[in-house]
């Protein structure tokens, strides 16, 4: 696109009610013999002005410091120009002025709406979303953002900018500048997809860059505990306090299902009686909000028992005394160790245990099972029943002994 001229400039407008000798700064865009023009909300002195340079004159800090913007402001007309034409939408100095003035689409970003949506999602945290989903939309925000500062060194893009290529970069520097597995890869994203359908629908956005990008997780195979490491955990004797602690909340996670989280924020006043007139937990999931109540079996009875009269727990009104994830963790690693097991000890083997090894295998229900595990769906629950060998095992053992004697 050519036009037959374009020009910029500077100059110095009177105003009602300014005072004597001061004037605003005004820009005028001219397109084609077409101006539009626009305060820079400066006001200087007309003895301190070249109207051929359409700049402040002197060497003082003032007359720099404003000169300085005005070079930055007629550096933005320039690049508003070149986006026009990159965009092939026609060049007109009414639409700089637009752009200028925050007044086109076409100067929305990629990082302000997705800032916009995670500021919409705050103020929603605890009636239609979880704090880690929060969380998880801010990571994926600092991913981007990160993203467009290494490919592109620039601080933000434009929504157009958002295309196939954009998409499949970032999900290859996900995994290998940034070292995420593929699962966190594809989360992170299907956070970037939502706010590309915002724009989608909003029609600041053609097309949705995500046709034809795959978005699927890999299967993971759940490791937990066996009956017999259970057992070897259990009867383990530990010389020191810390070690047994762990071990213990580790144990009543392996019992109840629940998450780190989870049990870290349980409350005395959490611990209920149940309709059967026996204890049951009474709480909520923070990474689903989603509402969980279960049954409490002996052994996680014996460990809450245990700590009923810890301070920390009394001071705190909580169940258990629950350290950080990190010491949590690190505490594991010896404790693995010391009984012998292999297995890589987390607060999701404990919840997988729960849900394969003492519940599943025991000919607990499926459906019962996700309703303690506080899944929304019975498909989250049907990936722990896949790994259950011990389970086919015996289901094969029993049909095998019903034909035989069929």
């Amino acid at each position: 696109m050519l036009e037959n001229s374009f020009g910029l400039l500077f100059y110095l407008k009177h105003a009602k009610n300014q005072k004597d000798g001061l004037r605003y700064v005004y820009l005028r865009i001219t397109v084609d013999g077409k101006s539009a023009e626009l305060s820079t909300k400066q006001l200087w002195s007309s003895s301190s002005w070249s109207i051929d340079a359409g700049r402040a004159t002197g060497n003082k800090e003032d007359s720099r410091t404003l000169n300085a913007y005005l070079d930055t402001l007629s550096s933005k007309v320039f690049q508003a120009k070149k986006m026009l034409i990159e965009d092939d939408r026609e060049l007109s100095a009414e639409a700089l002025k637009n752009i200028l003035l925050g007044k086109s689409n076409e100067t929305r970003t990629i990082l302000e709406v997705f800032q916009y949506h995670n500021e919409q999602m705050a103020a929603l945290v605890g009636k239609e979303f979880a704090p880690l989903t929060l969380s998880r939309y801010k990571t994926a925000l600092e991913h981007t953002r990160s993203f467009i500062q290494w490919k592109y060194k620039m601080d933000d893009r434009r929504i157009s900018d958002l295309d196939f290529e954009f998409i499949s970069e970032f999900s290859f520097w996900l995994r290998s500048a940034r070292g995420c597995n593929h699962n966190s890869a594809i989360k992170y994203m299907s956070n970037l997809k939502k706010i590309v359908l915002i724009c989608v629908n909003n029609k600041w956005l053609k097309n949705d860059p995500f046709q034809g990008f795959k978005l699927t997780k890999k299967e993971v195979v759940k490791n937990p505990l066996s009956r017999a490491e259970l057992k070897r955990l259990t009867e383990k004797e530990f010389e020191m306090d810390r070690l047994s602690n762990v071990r213990d909340i580790f144990l009543f996670c392996c019992y109840t299902g629940l998450a780190y989280v989870d049990v870290k924020q349980l409350k005395r006043t959490d611990i209920v009686t149940g309709m059967d007139g026996d204890l049951w937990i009474d709480t909520t999931r923070q990474k689903t909000d989603a509402a969980t109540r279960i049954p409490l079996l002996p052994t996680a009875l014996e460990i809450m028992k245990k700590y009923e009269d810890d301070p920390l727990c009394s001071n705190r009104g909580v169940v258990l005394p629950v350290l950080s994830n990190q010491k949590m963790n690190a505490y594991l690693k010896e404790i693995a160790t010391l009984c012998g097991i292999s297995k890589t000890l987390t607060f999701h083997i404990a919840r997988h245990t729960f849900a394969t090894t003492v519940t599943l295998s025991n000919k607990v229900p499926i459906e019962t099972v996700s309703k303690m595990l506080g899944h929304r769906s019975l498909k989250q629950t049907m990936i722990y029943a896949k790994i259950l060998d011990v389970k086919i095992s015996e289901d094969m053992k029993a049909l095998k002994e019903r034909l035989k004697n069929g």
